[in-house]
């Protein structure tokens, strides 16, 4: 599988920028609204964060000390009020409970909208990478799996949504953190040193921490994610599990990849935690050298006890963000983590790919031909060696041979599910890589020998192909597949829902609910699995009876291993060993077709 190759740094405005974070900013980018409100809220923190503290001080200074009240407070109130120690009692309870209802309502507003937009965020980003995974080959599903798409989807993309929400915080608690050092050092700028001091420790000994943290965080993402993949194998498996009796077996599996996540998730705690204490060392340290300095400043009568009690609660603030830094160190390596593995899936490129001058196509007559096509899903497997044959617009061609002769492989790459790796295939005489994808799909209606339904009703199966088919082209399909007196005796009639993959239903009546669903799509060209390989005589003569129905006036692929699947073919290819071993007309056509006709067929 290609990769779109990731370069080491994007330069943007003259610098160098991480591409991680640059790429961040593009799914963000679309919300700057909100993240314009998110800074407006921000701009309300620090004023309230100063102003927090100030009703102690109050208290400390001017209400028991009879100290005057600071100058920007004394200018702003009554003369009666600066001189009565009840009024100032009650304008510094007044400011309390305004200052923390007025915080917890900007906490609030902040959350609200860092929230909305996460969402809206988080759901568009999850939508892009869902319609990427089914757009990127088979092959890469057929090798990744799909428990890791769907794990990259879900739960990878949740880090992308708690950027948003970390952008409010983080704005608030730099302008915060910028406003008290500031006023702290117009108090005493021995104090501000002494609180600033262990910042600088605290960003170097985080910025060597962060790498290992990552790595670890890698790991605890690829353990999780393998923990997901065996409940979605065993469960998409369950009658095979329970028919062999592995119920104990398989969740010993699950443990122990459990376990594995479980001690990678331990690991990535304990080296958060290390660093967690080592910072609240560090803080402590400088909380106990600020308190030193302070008191002994007041008993040389350099600074008021009221001064001090401020700084001590500018500084109890100061601690939140060099706290929340080392909190958020390992959430953070794993958040980026999350990202990396979710913008990989974005990154990973279909084999399948259209041209830029793709032709538009309508409606196909039906001419095909294999040119010398090989195919090979890796170097040393090959499937498919110069195969070549040509069928004309509106015949059937039956594909016979053994198991793993490369049968299935043929109709895929008709349908352009893997693009050959030497030689082309035609459809009206242009090679497949020539036309627009989605309008070459449009032209094959497909019956698989296991079909799939999905967990809807019948009438929603049916019109899977046309989802704007109305109910009388419903009916008339199913009619015509044999499939419509079976509905409509349900209790719930085109209405009832058919389970996981259909599983409430039988083989067989599923396989007929599948040409319904061609019958509907009306294709030119149609490509029949094996369709009647795992259903009764009874219902394979309902099924064979539609599948003439269907097949006229199309070109037709039937792979089979039944002759009697042949018997309906105009032309058969015989495959063996990757190779066309034999191809030519059915020898089960009716023996009064003249035999010059049968060799027009298979030579036109």
């Amino acid at each position: 599988m290609k990769k779109l190759k990731q370069p080491t740094t994007v330069q943007r405005n003259g610098g160098p920028t991480n591409p991680l974070f640059w790429r961040l900013w593009h799914q963000v980018r679309p919300y700057w609204p909100h993240l314009a409100g998110l800074l407006l809220l921000s701009l309300l923190a620090p004023p309230l964060a100063l102003l927090a503290p100030l009703p102690l001080k109050i208290i400390v200074d001017s209400v028991l000390g009879g100290d005057p009240l600071p100058r920007f407070l004394d200018a702003c109130l009554p003369a009666a009020w600066t001189q009565s120690q009840t009024a100032l009692l009650v304008l510094a309870v007044v400011l309390l409970v305004a200052t923390t209802m007025l915080t917890q309502l900007r906490n609030f507003s902040s959350t609200l909208l860092s929230t909305y937009a996460g969402e809206m965020l988080l759901r568009n980003f999850r939508a892009q990478l869902f319609g990427h995974v089914q757009r990127l080959s088979l092959s890469y599903h057929d090798t990744k799996g799909t428990s890791d798409s769907i794990y990259r989807i879900q739960n990878d993309t949740l880090a992308a949504q708690r950027v948003i929400s970390a952008v409010a915080p983080f704005i608030s608690e730099a302008l915060t953190v910028a406003s008290m050092v500031f006023v702290t050092a117009r108090i005493n700028w021995r104090l501000a040193a002494v609180a600033l001091a262990v910042a600088p420790i605290i960003f170097f000994v985080s910025r060597n921490h962060r790498k290992r943290m990552r790595r670890q965080s890698r790991e605890v993402k690829r353990m999780e994610s393998s923990a997901v993949a065996v409940v979605h194998e065993v469960l998409g498996a369950a009658r095979v599990v329970k028919a062999f009796g592995q119920e104990d077996r398989e969740t010993q599996r699950f443990f122990q990849r459990s376990t594995e996540a479980m001690r990678a998730r331990i690991a990535l705690l304990v080296a958060a935690r290390n660093f967690n204490l080592m910072a609240a060392g560090l803080i402590a340290l400088g909380i106990a050298a600020l308190v030193f300095i302070g008191v002994h400043d007041i008993q040389a009568h350099k600074m008021k006890l009221g001064d001090l009690v401020l700084v001590l609660g500018y500084v109890a603030q100061l601690q939140g963000p060099l706290k929340s830094l080392s909190k958020r160190s390992g959430n953070t390596q794993l958040l980026l983590a999350s990202v990396e593995r979710a913008f990989a899936l974005l990154d990973e490129s279909p084999d399948v790919v259209e041209r830029p001058n793709a032709q538009f196509l309508n409606r196909a007559r039906g001419g095909v031909e294999f040119r010398n096509v090989s195919f090979a899903y890796d170097e040393k497997r090959p499937v498919l060696r110069d195969v070549s044959f040509r069928v004309r617009p509106g015949s059937c061609l039956g594909i016979a041979g053994t198991t793993g002769a490369g049968k299935t492989t043929l109709v895929n790459l008709l349908t352009r599910f893997y693009d050959p790796t030497a030689g082309a295939v035609l459809l009206d005489g242009v090679d497949l890589r020539d036309y627009k994808l989605s309008d070459l799909r449009h032209q094959f209606a497909i019956v698989l020998q296991d079909p799939v339904l999905f967990s809807t009703s019948i009438a929603e199966n049916v019109a899977y192909a046309r989802p704007d088919a109305s109910a009388e082209e419903i009916v008339a399909a199913a009619k015509a597949a044999n499939v419509h007196e079976f509905i409509v005796g349900l209790p719930q009639g085109y209405d009832t829902l058919v389970g996981e993959r259909g599983m409430k239903l039988s083989g067989g009546e599923r396989q007929r609910i599948s040409l319904a669903r061609a019958f509907l799509k009306d294709a030119p060209i149609l490509i029949l699995d094996e369709p009647t390989s795992s259903v009764d005589v009874r219902t394979e003569s309902a099924i064979v009876e539609a599948m003439e129905r269907l097949t006229h006036g199309r070109t037709t692929f039937i792979i089979t291993h039944r002759p009697s699947a042949l018997r309906h073919c105009d032309l058969v290819l015989r495959i063996e060993d990757g190779r066309v071993a034999t191809f030519g007309p059915s020898p089960m056509l009716d023996e009064a077709t003249p035999r010059a006709e049968r060799e027009t067929v298979a030579t036109e």
